[in-house]
């Protein structure tokens, strides 16, 4: 029992927006493990404090600043991360954006900023990655999707269309991949207590809405999130794929 995820250590692990909320508690639970984590992200200062916590862990991690909404940068992160490691073995592509909107407020550049973030860095992050891990016949790939990719909610119409297409997206690559070795999967979460939505939870008629509709009681933590993820990326799921695990509280089961 104590062995469990002991295969983890020094593989090389990218966490997409991983300084931040959910992401920078991923990577430092890989990075608790000794794994390789390369961290990207878009405030370079904010990337070099958490890579020195994920040092404290692993001196082998990185950080790779850079906008993946920009296609050369997920070209960068890709290629660094392959120079400096030899291989990439498991991705977890976390980053987005939502931009909180009545439907019929959201401009053309409201959701081009978010489908650009939430889905099509998402494939190309994805592709970039497969190819190099389609030559050692092995990789894992995470998908951070959301429970509105099931369910709908106020003020995110391109936000729930961006995580649904994820989950649409998943189920693809899983199945076109599964012949390259590669297992394709993505969690979904509620609403999770952050520094990042600490703002947002102020609101509270809002808050009170969110608590109401999680059976669970109480708010998700990072930490809800970073467990789904490791089981995904460990050997305890190497027959799962095309799979997304939904860490909700029970939002979606009524």
């Amino acid at each position: 029992m104590n062995n469990f995820f002991s295969e983890l250590e020094h593989k090389t692990v990218i966490v997409t927006g991983g300084s931040k909320g959910i992401g920078k508690d991923i990577a430092l639970t890989f990075a608790k493990l000794k794994a390789n984590v390369v961290i990207s992200g878009r405030d370079n200062q904010v990337l070099e404090e958490t890579l020195k916590e994920l040092k404290n862990y692993n001196n082998r991690c990185m950080a790779v600043q850079g906008d993946l909404s920009i296609i050369e940068n997920i070209k960068n992160l890709i290629e660094t991360t392959a120079k400096e490691f030899g291989t990439i073995d498991i991705l977890i592509n976390n980053a987005g954006v939502n931009i909180a909107k009545p439907a019929l407020e959201v401009t053309e550049a409201d959701w081009d900023t978010v489908l650009d973030l939430n889905l099509k860095s998402v494939f190309f992050t994805s592709q970039a990655a497969a190819k190099y891990m389609s030559k050692q016949k092995n990789g894992k790939i995470i998908n951070i999707a959301s429970q509105m990719a099931f369910v709908g909610y106020y003020n995110r119409a391109a936000y729930c269309s961006s995580k649904g297409g994820l989950v649409q997206l998943t189920k693809a690559l899983a199945v076109e991949w599964a012949k390259l070795g590669i297992n394709v999967n993505a969690v979904a979460p509620t609403f999770i207590e952050t520094e990042l939505t600490a703002k947002m939870f102020e609101d509270e008629a809002f808050k009170k809405d969110v608590e109401n509709r999680i059976l669970l009681k109480g708010l998700s933590q990072p930490k809800d999130i970073s467990g789904a993820v490791l089981y995904l990326a460990s050997d305890l799921a190497n027959f799962v794929t095309g799979e997304t695990l939904k860490v909700d509280g029970g939002w979606t089961a009524i």
